[in-house]
């Protein structure tokens, strides 16, 4: 069992005229890891992706709403599916979890070149009718570039967003975490400006944690002089909320000819979850009773 010491903070600054999430996530990074068996780069892929929903999980209003951040583009990862609560609980997977490319130009993996050209959509579910979708073109598969493309266009939220995923030469996660920083519609322009002066000094989230800051630091460094103050502090966790009996109304929803087909085929099936890899198990005798209901 791994040590979770992940957590996000929530803070505003400048009289609550920006609003920051800041996290760390290692843990949540290397469970998804182990579970998934991953390849460096989609464990850099999916564990920039779900330290987001896990901020973008924060901002939802409500205990039971639930936001999902779905990522298809054309590149070898085959896509990314990530969803979080607004507990600190967040799951998800990629397409191709054995993925590899070679470092991109800076050195560095290549997530962007393994999400290839597509669409990002985040499906905030709120209780209501419908859920709330919200789709743009994938900018760079980089996931932070693709967030604040969608904040400015689908929520014109102005934000910075900043991910990022260390691996170890051994292929654990050595550091993972991230921030957002939004501007409210009542922001002047002096503020924004010591904002983005800030901004582009910055390090990265992962040298940031590699040299130990926490984010409480992130928080301090980003707006020290825009007068922060922190709201609370969340635990968070990778945390699949699978069940037998969900994978059989799931088993149940695809019909009465496909539950005849895999019954007349006289074996027990093994259906695994796609979110956190585990396996149920159906005998004959089962699909018979499913197959009774539909």
């Amino acid at each position: 069992m791994i040590d979770n010491n992940d957590y996000i903070l929530r803070a505003v600054a400048a009289e609550g005229r920006i609003r920051a999430f800041a996290a760390t996530t290692r843990t949540v990074t290397e469970t998804a890891r182990e579970a998934h068996r991953l390849s460096p780069i989609a464990s850099a892929a999916l564990g920039r992706t779900m330290t987001a929903a896990l901020m973008m999980g924060a901002m939802l209003k409500n205990e039971d709403d639930l936001l999902t951040l779905s990522i298809k583009g054309d590149g070898p990862i085959l896509g990314i599916t990530v969803t979080a609560d607004s507990k600190g609980n967040v799951k998800g997977f990629v397409g191709d979890p054995s993925v590899l490319l070679p470092p991109n130009s800076k050195g560095k993996l290549d997530v962007g070149g393994a999400v290839g050209r597509g669409i990002l959509s985040v499906i905030k579910d709120l209780g209501l009718k419908d859920p709330y979708v919200g789709q743009v073109a994938l900018q760079s598969g980089e996931i932070a570039d693709d967030l604040t493309y969608y904040f400015a266009v689908s929520e014109q939220t102005p934000s910075a967003v900043s991910l990022g995923v260390l691996m170890n030469k051994n292929n654990t996660v050595r550091q993972s975490g991230g921030f957002i920083i939004q501007l409210m519609p009542d922001i002047d322009d002096e503020t924004v400006k010591k904002l983005e002066e800030r901004l582009s000094r910055v390090e990265s989230v992962t040298t940031m944690l590699d040299k130990g800051l926490s984010p409480e630091d992130m928080i301090e460094l980003l707006l020290s002089d825009l007068d922060p103050e922190i709201l609370d502090k969340s635990p968070v966790c990778f945390k699949c909320d699978c069940s037998k009996k969900r994978v059989e109304k799931a088993l149940i929803s695809v019909g009465r000819d496909e539950l005849s087909a895999m019954i007349n085929d006289g074996k027990d099936i093994e259906v695994k979850c796609d979110f956190c890899e585990k396996a149920y198990k159906f005998s004959v005798d089962d699909l018979k009773r499913m197959a009774d209901n539909v």
